[in-house]
């Protein structure tokens, strides 16, 4: 028989609230696109003032862009149009030397490799693929499942339940909202990340499900009748829409060249690396002090006292930038120090989840912070994500990462003779030798991403 009885525990949970998710947006944002944001806030808050003035270049007005108003879907504004992507990378899948930032990496990119990275089985990254190639660079699925499922192989026997189980999984992915079938259930999955105490997000639920032309229109006389709502839960509803970005897809989109600004530096002092937040590039907030005291023992000023709270809201919300980039960099660079020391064939095979479960973060949040962002160390600027590869199996039961592969078949192919090329085929019994098993088909699809000709066309140049 089953016994009724109360337990206490003690535990810890992360609370979604509007400041975290304003933390947690300003965490995906390059230096660039960071320090225009930044400046905008300095301009338009009287009790914000900064520190010192960091030496970065200037970015345009049109850096980055705020969503002023809510609109239906064709007149949503662009957000975060400007974005730093990847770092340059010559032919042999190094980074370059400079700065420049040409990879231009794309949303597809960006999602494919999430699927590499996160939980997904092997049917499941078969279907989110084809659900990825579906996803327009504003961040919709413009494809029915019927027309996915159509789409795939029909001798493995996928399901329906198969395909919209994995879409959801997808739309968990970063940027939160993409793979969303309309804007409403865009800013519906935007929503459904905050956490459920959050005041008025019931009520923002409801407005994106089925009032987004009233919201568009700006018709709140006719929003709290038929809602029934008053005009502060109302106003907490809207500003939890107005946070949310109709364009998930454009946080990731490739934009024009940009130079690249490292957000940490790694050095290694005492025998020992060490990773430091960049003293550029971000300028250092702080209140002002002057008119803050204006506000003690003063119940007037309540447009200084909101613009109060919003300035301690987003220098708390970079400090937790910083922490947050802290952790994850000195995380990657204890997992990695052999390939600070010895180069791409040392690199350890790493995941997202590696390096969530070691800093108690979620995987969504790893890969935010991995995203355009750079780190400077003695062998180059990387982003963050070039410390991540998948695990490749070797006969001594220790495993090798992608990275350090491609590596040693780069270092094979340089040391072979010009008039016998190594076939893919060759490579692979090579590396064999070395106990790693690659098959020959894997070793074609590193050496093409590469930029590496094939044996025969390499015997032709030879030649």
């Amino acid at each position: 028989m089953l016994k009724q009885s109360l337990q206490l525990k003690l535990g810890q949970s992360l609370t979604m609230t509007p400041q975290l998710q304003q933390a947690i947006r300003l965490l995906q944002l390059p230096v660039l696109d960071l320090n225009a944001e930044i400046q905008e806030a300095l301009e338009e808050n009287i009790m914000l003032e900064m520190e010192d003035l960091p030496d970065v270049p200037q970015t345009s007005a049109d850096t980055t862009a705020e969503v002023e108003t809510i609109r239906a879907e064709d007149s949503w504004q662009e957000s975060a149009a400007g974005q730093i992507q990847d770092g340059g990378w010559n032919g042999e899948g190094r980074p370059v030397s400079d700065f420049a930032d040409e990879s231009r990496q794309t949303l597809r990119d960006h999602l494919l490799w999430q699927l590499e990275m996160e939980h997904f089985s092997p049917r499941e990254v078969v279907i989110g693929e084809a659900i990825v190639d579906s996803i327009n660079d504003d961040g919709y699925l413009t494809a029915s499942l019927d027309d996915i499922f159509a789409s795939l192989d029909a001798e493995a026997g996928f399901t329906s339940e198969e395909i919209e189980s994995t879409l959801q999984k997808i739309q968990q992915l970063d940027p939160i909202g993409v793979g969303a079938r309309s804007i409403s259930e865009c800013i519906i999955l935007q929503l459904r990340q905050l956490d459920a105490s959050t005041p008025g997000l019931p009520l923002a639920i409801q407005l994106a499900d089925g009032h987004l032309d009233l919201v568009a229109n700006r018709d709140y006389g006719e929003l709290r009748r038929s809602l029934r709502t008053s005009e502060e839960d109302l106003h907490n509803a809207l500003a939890l829409i107005k946070g949310c970005n109709p364009k998930p897809g454009l946080a990731v989109s490739p934009a024009a060249t940009e130079y690249v600004i490292p957000d940490v530096f790694v050095r290694k002092i005492d025998n020992r690396w060490q990773v430091e937040i960049s003293p550029t590039g971000v300028p250092r907030l702080s209140v002002n002090q002057q008119y803050a005291k204006l506000l003690r023992g003063s119940g007037d000023h309540s447009v200084l006292r909101s613009q109060l709270q919003e300035a301690r809201w987003l220098i708390r919300s970079l400090e937790i930038r910083n922490e947050t980039l802290m952790k994850v960099a000195t995380c990657i660079v204890t997992r990695q120090t052999e390939f600070l020391e010895h180069g791409d064939e040392a690199m350890r095979p790493m995941v997202l989840r590696d390096v969530a479960e070691e800093i108690g973060m979620h995987e969504s949040t790893i890969s935010r912070v991995t995203t355009s962002k750079y780190m400077h160390t003695p062998r180059g600027v990387f982003e963050f994500k070039y410390f991540f590869s998948s695990h490749l199996s070797s006969v001594d039961g220790e495993d090798q990462s992608s990275t350090s592969v491609r590596a040693k078949i780069r270092k094979l192919i340089g040391a072979e003779n010009p008039a016998k090329p190594l076939s893919d085929s060759k490579i692979a019994n090579l590396l064999a030798e070395d106990g790693i098993s690659v098959a020959r088909r894997t070793v074609a699809k590193y050496r093409e991403a590469m930029n590496i000709a094939s044996s025969s066309e390499r015997r032709k140049r030879s030649a």
